[in-house]
């Protein structure tokens, strides 16, 4: 049957306990998809809500569809001044992420675009096909210095559009001509496709990867992250890594209370297995829609672990859902997130990470001649 949107207004009746059942999009629409709904942002001035008016009792829905679009932004290097995050810039070849992952803090950034956090997020990507163009002019203005570049810190970079559109690609091709560093973080194993790129930069020690593996068990995998490579998959792209002299790692994130956070000790071992030589880990984020999604997911796929997921939360939280305070949104606080803490230190000690990694280099950065340049006198 066919969902017909329905718009209202006054109090927003998302939070009652007996409106997430009703909200579900049905299972064929959804399918293959992380978010169980596909409510409107936060700062449309309509309430869109889905309900079957009983015309087309006959007709299935069909799967939602990935749409892309193009958009020319006028610079890709981002910038943030966050002072527990450990890079001061990124790129981001994609906004929204076909990977799904229900609890993705970058969900929230599809509401400035007019969009759902939910299913839009995931099947509505806006890719930016100009990327390199911009990327090499902003690499060779006067006064640039060069630090090391994050990718995979908001949407994947390797999610499945790449394979197409390639934009990760000629990204990593510039930063390998200006021998500038990057860091990358990714779920998927279509990294091993650029090894041609990556070997000669680890070579040079401008690049190392994590691989972001947050269970092990591939029935969760599907329904948390329906569209990211799967755990052995993602193993085997770290050993892929390795095998060609990428530094590589794992990052077990989000640690979910009572959902995967009893996997922590085995995903290190297995990526240890694999040739992993550095790990980190992050507590679940649920700021703004994101809370919302992720309660909706769990009645949707674990009904019976919802409330204690949402305890252990709260407990790790200050009694909220979310705390934003710097420092202790990553980590959370209190006795659980401490016991995480302690458990994810004594695995790395004993397994041996995290140890003799070198960071990547800022010295080889150069500005390749470009057309049009003053040829030297000498």
């Amino acid at each position: 049957m066919n969902p017909s949107l329905a718009r209202s207004s006054g109090p927003d009746p998302r939070h009652r306990p007996d409106a997430i059942a009703e909200r579900i999009l049905p299972g064929e629409l959804r399918r293959g998809r992380g978010a169980a709904t596909n409510a409107s942002g936060r700062f449309e001035s309509e309430r869109r809500e889905a309900f079957d008016d009983g015309w087309t009792q006959d007709e299935a829905p069909e799967p939602l569809r990935t749409e892309v679009t193009w958009e020319k932004p006028k610079a890709i290097i981002a910038r943030n001044d966050s002072p527990d995050i450990p890079f001061d810039r990124s790129i981001n070849p994609y906004r929204g992420c076909e990977h799904g992952c229900i609890y993705c803090f970058a969900r929230p950034t599809h509401a400035y675009l007019g969009l759902s956090p939910g299913a839009d997020f995931e099947s509505k990507i806006f890719a930016k096909p100009n990327a390199a163009e911009l990327l090499v002019r902003e690499l060779s203005a006067p006064g640039y210095v060069p630090k090391v570049i994050a990718m995979g810190t908001n949407t994947d970079p390797y999610q499945p559009i790449e394979k197409r559109l390639r934009i990760t690609r000629s990204i990593l091709e510039v930063l390998y001509e200006f021998r500038h560093p990057v860091g990358i973080v990714t779920k998927s194993p279509l990294i091993l496709r650029d090894l041609d790129i990556l070997a000669p930069m680890a070579e040079l020690g401008l690049a190392k990867v994590a691989l972001s593996i947050t269970t092990l068990d591939r029935a969760l995998a599907r329904e948390m992250e329906p569209r990211a490579g799967t755990p052995p998959r993602r193993l085997q792209a770290i050993k892929g890594l390795r095998a060609a002299g990428v530094p590589a790692g794992v990052m077990f994130a989000p640690v979910i209370p009572a959902l995967n956070d009893e996997e922590l000790e085995s995903v290190l071992e297995a990526a240890v297995d694999a040739g992993a030589l550095s790990a980190g880990y992050v507590l679940l984020r649920l700021p703004l829609e994101i809370k919302d999604l992720f309660r909706e997911w769990l009645e949707a796929n674990a009904p019976g672990r919802a409330k204690h997921v949402m305890s252990l939360v709260r407990q790790m939280r200050g009694g909220k859902d979310y705390d934003s305070t710097w420092h202790t949104r990553m980590r959370g606080t209190g006795p659980y997130a401490e016991m995480i803490a302690r458990r994810f230190h004594m695995a790395v000690k004993r397994l041996g990470l995290n140890r003799g990694t070198s960071p990547l280099t800022l010295t080889k950065f150069r500005k390749p001649a470009q057309v049009g340049d003053q040829l030297a006198l000498l």
